[in-house]
């Protein structure tokens, strides 16, 4: 009883100072106010376009904010207790006292009820106490909105009950076209042409997509795996086929095709307990020393576009084994790192793997490390490198940039469900990890360079840790946009990636003032001009970039037209863009901004730029000013001014302006 007074008292006690130094912040995104639909906002150089909530059918009607449930009310005896008592208060009933009594025998009898109440509250507070952190659950998941695919002028977001196909409006507004209800969890989609992918991973999926569940330890109707629909017809997905797997998948990396024999390869990521043998063979849970187990695996998964109904797995490399130990727990064994480290979870799965097929490499956020593939031949990973962090308590996904040559890794610290962005939880800790991408004789191999972490502390009442983002393709820099849970959106600019800066936030209060309500964005992506969000509890977010002294006009308009391809979550495709003015007006800016260009240069390109746009708007072809052009990107390489990355950013000005040169002859 006594220590349990003391860690109460302390919990207590920080609660207090937690509260105090939110209190203290001078950034606006502290201490918001709760509220599902009207919570408190904080923005810097983003404008909110768009707030859809969620379709019908994917929320409680009767709890649309995913409320915990009301505590139980106390049991009959009790409440005739209660009566009892307050009977005997008003001097009724068989418990009144004698008014005869003397006074003095009042007083002292009075002096000894007030010690028992006094006692009693205590008790009754403790007792309290006990009974809510007892009565605590963690949010149902059953209606949470999870991840985002992006094709042409569909948006497809993922829910824990199924998904939701949007068509993308003038101005990149979400206009809903089908609503799929499926249950099983966490819904995380891809799309590859006319097929939609889906991850299952609870228990309760089933192959029909049945609301009922399945009631039985084994059993045929249980479906964990990845699910395939086609959505040829937006209004009416069509399920073409299902790979049952053994641990399901938390999520999946569309990784190459379809090639010439029509086949498409995904990457399974399976991170649930390990199903029955009886249900699917070979799904064995045993120890890492037996070699048939399904830990420690990834799943390779071949789908024929033609015939999607076989689709299979076709092996499950043990990619974290250490083949001169001859053991598949070849990595992080589990455990922290030392006084003052994080506990760190085993390395037998991985949470994300992000492909990036054109330079035939991967990053894996597999548990207790990070890891670089090899995926030149996508049917048989290599493992490059592996890396750890003592303040990474979960390894959970992972974002190239978009040459290939750094990686953001997150640590999912509390597994989403917790606040972990209190003023006191570590900078290092539920924080991003950035990695450069360096070659070696040996292959390449990640080299630490920076944490980062969303710097507005945020309240006990929100759950906050580091999620999922997207590159904002902003040619000559590295801009990242990313999900904080609760902790709203943060974007970040990481060219220099020793010092990455945060240049833009969105953020809500609290969904509940008393309560942690599982909320906030679950991932945040640009794609085609703006920036889209999942929000867990609220609905669907579109967010658009503003000028700053960060960011110019003519960058936010030049990834606006940025050619991003498909874009699926784990799947990066290198962006390009056309030659356009604006374009080089991006370049342009920021060899201003680093004062690595002449002005009697910035002066004539500026002019130049402006006649070309008059041209190629009018669409009239110019000789003359096409061999300005060109003469003036020839003399880009001659400017001293600047550092290595004032030198690729005049070579990539130079590029573009001789592409607009050759749209004027």
């Amino acid at each position: 009883e006594f220590t349990t007074d003391v860690t109460n008292d302390q919990n207590a006690e920080i609660e207090r100072m937690h509260a105090l130094l939110v209190g203290l912040s001078t950034d606006p995104r502290a201490g918001l106010a709760a509220g599902f639909t009207d919570a408190g906002q904080a923005l810097s150089n983003l404008e909110l376009v768009a707030s859809l909530p969620k379709p019908a059918g994917f929320f409680d009607p009767r709890n649309p904010a995913g409320l915990p449930p009301e505590r139980p009310r106390k049991d009959a005896g009790q409440d005739a207790d209660a009566v009892a008592d307050g009977e005997a208060e008003a001097g009724v009933g068989p418990e009144a006292q004698d008014p005869a009594e003397d006074e003095a025998e009042d007083e002292a009898e009075d002096e000894a009820e007030d010690e028992a109440e006094e006692e009693a509250e205590d008790e009754a507070e403790d007792e309290a106490e006990e009974e809510a952190e007892e009565y605590e659950r963690s949010p149902l998941l059953s209606f949470a909105n999870t991840d985002m695919a992006f094709a042409g002028d569909v948006l497809v977001a993922g829910n824990y009950h199924g998904f939701n196909i949007y068509r993308l409006a003038d101005g990149g507004r979400p206009e809903l076209m089908s609503s799929v209800v499926c249950p099983g969890g966490q819904g995380d989609v891809s799309i590859v042409g006319d097929l939609l992918i889906m991850s299952v991973e609870q228990t309760r999926g089933r192959l029909d997509c049945g609301l009922e569940g399945v009631a039985d330890d084994v059993s045929a109707e249980r479906f964990r795996g990845l699910r395939i629909l086609d959505i040829s017809d937006l209004a009416r997905p069509v399920q073409v086929g299902a790979v049952q797997t053994c641990r399901g998948s938390h999520t999946h990396s569309v990784v190459s095709g379809p090639d010439e024999a029509g086949t498409i390869i995904v990457y399974n990521s399976g991170t649930a307990s390990v199903r029955d043998e009886e249900e699917m063979p070979g799904c064995v849970d045993e120890s890492p020393g037996d070699e048939r187990t399904a830990l420690f695996r990834i799943d390779v998964i071949e789908i024929p576009v033609d015939e999607p109904s076989a689709a299979r797995i076709v092996s499950s490399p043990a990619v974290f084994a250490d083949p001169e130990a001859g053991v598949l727990a070849g990595l992080w064994r589990g455990g922290d790192h030392g006084d003052d480290t994080q506990e760190t979870r085993r390395t037998d799965q991985c949470h994300d793997i992000t492909v990036f097929p054109e330079r035939g490499i991967a990053a894996g956020a597999c548990s207790g490390n990070g890891i670089l593939f090899d995926i030149s031949d996508p049917l048989a990973p290599r493992r490059l490198d592996a890396v750890v962090d003592e303040g990474f308590a979960y390894w959970h996904s992972a974002t190239f940039n978009n040459d290939g040559t750094k990686v953001i890794f997150t640590d999912e610290w509390g597994g989403g469900g917790r606040p972990r962005c209190r003023a006191y939880d570590p900078l290092t800790w539920g924080a991003d990890a950035i990695y450069d991408v360096v070659p070696t004789e040996d292959g390449a191999k990640l080299e630490f360079r920076a944490h980062y972490k969303m710097p507005a502390p945020q309240l006990e009442q929100e759950n906050c840790v580091a999620h999922n983002g997207s590159i904002v393709p902003v040619p000559g820099r590295d801009v990242f946009v990313q999900a904080w849970y609760q902790g709203g959106l943060s974007v970040v600019d990481f060219t220099d990636s020793a010092n990455p800066v945060e240049i833009a936030y969105f953020d809500r209060g609290p969904i509940d003032a008393d309560d942690l309500v599982l909320g906030g964005y679950w991932s945040t992506y640009w794609y085609g001009g703006k920036i889209y969000g999942t929000e867990i509890a609220r609905g669907l977010d579109v967010l658009a970039l503003l000028p700053s002294e960060h960011l110019s006009a003519n960058e936010i308009a030049a990834a606006a037209l940025a050619d991003q391809g498909v874009f699926n979550p784990q799947q990066q495709l290198r962006v390009t863009w056309p030659a356009e003015p604006v374009v080089a007006r991006a370049y342009l800016d920021q060899l201003e901004r680093g004062e690595a260009l002449s002005d009697s240069l910035a002066a004539d390109l500026t002019a130049a730029l402006e006649h070309a746009e008059e041209r190629l708007t009018a669409g009239t072809q110019d000789e003359d000013l096409a061999a300005d052009l060109e003469s003036l990107a020839a003399s880009l390489p001659a400017e001293a001014q600047g550092d290595a990355l004032a030198r690729k950013r005049r070579a990539a000005l130079g590029d573009t302006l001789a592409g607009i040169a050759a749209r004027l002859r």
